[in-house]
């Protein structure tokens, strides 16, 4: 290669790399100290211009832009049975079902001390997982299983661990009653520690319990499914009047009456044994003025007393549908149920949700005045339908298995609402 002349440049290409060959007398040409190896001068051409780049890449390389980067709504998902008991995993059973997937491997048991131990079985690293948790009777061993299996899945490096619990427990007790406390704000703080990012739950108790979260929360209806029961599977509905058993089931009732076109019926004055307002010192005040000093007077009031049992509404020669969110202690209901029966009601049916039916409300459900008691699978009651002939149970897992495929592929939650208003 000759040299260059003054002002002459010869340009070499090396690879992707453009370069300028410059003599020593066009290096003193422009001022430069000539003390260079062969008389050479190599500078890249990024130098002169800086305004086109080195690099000639038609794409930046894939570990510029994360080409490793995983997409979450196309990563792959789990789903877990965080239960113990076989009759707690027939939901997850139906739901992995309908979704064509396999029940996650996992396993957890009880230690002979009684402490709960959960064993992860498979790699779930940067997976959506999903824990199916329905509670039977034995709440806090439930809660403690889930708890323990978030947990184990967030130090797994899961991606995101989706809580499936069709009934949240402790949903009762979800206001201050005296020196007492809010247990499911606690339980909600829990999971959120545990390592829960999303809750898919049905028909909470108080839908104002979803801002104890501090993460999404998808609280689904049943309604559908108990009003398609109704349509399908009771002869003649048209003659059906819509029952609440107490004032504070009003606006849920009244929803069904009016989807169904329906006639209302409303019980007042049923005492209510586990929400009783004397219970609470705020409804009780006492029976004596309260002097806080010298000229001041609380004024008195007089303490709440529920009348007798009255009804509102026309039920005689009708089919009397008593529906609520939660069947538990079942005297309220068999108490209504012999009004409606006192007036004139031809057939009485209790519909709920949650079917909890603890201690001996089965029994009493099997002499009661009611026809036929209609639950969902949100909790599991094989045992409870043994002891009385007139449970139906109506599945829900349809509305679950399709929540989580939206929520993996990350499509709108909308549908599942359609049509679905406030006092659903």
């Amino acid at each position: 290669m000759r040299a260059a002349g003054l002002g002459e440049v010869s340009e070499l290409r090396h690879r992707d790399t453009e370069l300028l060959v410059l003599s020593s007398l066009s290096v003193e040409a422009f001022g430069i100290s000539s003390c260079l190896l062969s008389g050479f001068f190599i500078m890249p051409r990024r130098m002169l211009m800086p305004h086109k780049s080195v690099f000639s890449y038609s794409r930046p390389p894939k570990w510029l832009n994360g080409g490793h980067t995983m997409n979450s709504a196309r990563c792959g998902y789990r789903v877990f049975s965080a239960n113990s008991s076989e009759a707690c995993m027939e939901l997850a059973k139906k739901i992995t079902e309908r979704l064509g997937a396999e029940l996650g491997k996992a396993v957890v048991y009880q230690e002979s001390n009684g402490e709960t131990r959960v064993e992860i079985k498979e790699s779930v690293r940067g997976h959506n997982i999903f824990i199916i948790q329905t509670i039977p009777r034995d709440v806090n061993t439930a809660i403690m299983e889930l708890l323990i299996m978030a947990y184990a899945l967030k130090t797994s490096c899961a991606n995101s661990i989706i809580g499936v619990i069709p009934y949240f427990p402790y949903s009762k007790q979800s206001k201050m009653r005296k020196r007492g406390s809010i247990v499911c704000k606690l339980l909600a703080s829990m999971m959120s520690d545990a390592g829960l990012t999303h809750i898919i739950t049905m028909d909470l108790h108080q839908k104002e319990i979803q801002g104890f979260f501090n993460f999404p929360v998808d609280n689904l209806r049943a309604s559908p499914f108990l009003l398609q029961y109704i349509q399908d599977e009771i002869q003649n509905y048209k003659n059906a009047v819509i029952v609440a058993k107490s004032p504070d089931a009003a606006k849920r009732a009244q929803s069904y009456a009016e989807r169904l076109r329906l006639g209302l019926a409303v019980i007042h004055g049923e005492p209510q044994c586990a929400e009783l307002d004397m219970v609470d010192g705020r409804h009780s005040p006492p029976t004596v003025k309260n002097t806080v000093h010298k000229g001041l007077e609380i004024p008195l009031m007089m303490p709440k007393e529920k009348p007798p049992i009255s009804l509102v509404g026309d039920v005689h020669g009708k089919i009397a549908i008593i529906v609520d969110d939660i069947i538990d202690e079942v005297e309220s209901f068999v108490a209504a149920a012999d009004i409606l029966k006192e007036r004139g009601a031809f057939k009485v049916y209790a519909m709920a949700t949650h079917g909890i039916l603890s201690s001996d409300a089965p029994r009493l459900l099997e002499l009661s005045a009611i026809d036929e008691v209609v639950v969902t699978n949100t909790i599991p009651h094989e045992l409870q339908k043994q002891q009385c002939s007139k449970i139906r149970t109506v599945d829900i897992s349809l509305i679950l298995s399709e929540a989580i495929r939206r929520i993996h592929n990350g499509e709108s939650m909308s549908y599942l609402f359609r049509n679905i208003a406030l006092d659903d």
